[in-house]
């Protein structure tokens, strides 16, 4: 019982999150920047797409995916 009521505050929580996150609709110039960066640093694809839409918004993108570290505006922890 206790397992379930765990498993369901996380699920509350989760839903909380993400009702004050902002979902960006990914464009054709939010898809370019992502292009360019893929090529400029290697990264993939979806990567760059997550990479450039939190540069676009001056965010600090804080992730654990050891891919981004060294990259300016990121934080990866582990």
């Amino acid at each position: 019982m206790i397992r379930r009521d765990l498993s369901e505050e996380r699920a509350v929580e989760a839903v909380s999150a993400l009702r004050r996150a902002t979902i960006v609709p990914l464009d054709a110039s939010l898809a370019l920047e992502a292009a360019d960066i893929s090529l400029e640093l290697g990264l993939a694809m979806a990567d760059s797409i997550v990479y450039a839409t939190a540069r676009r918004h001056d965010a600090t993108l804080v992730t654990g995916d050891a891919d981004f570290q060294g990259l300016a505006g990121t934080v990866v922890i582990r």
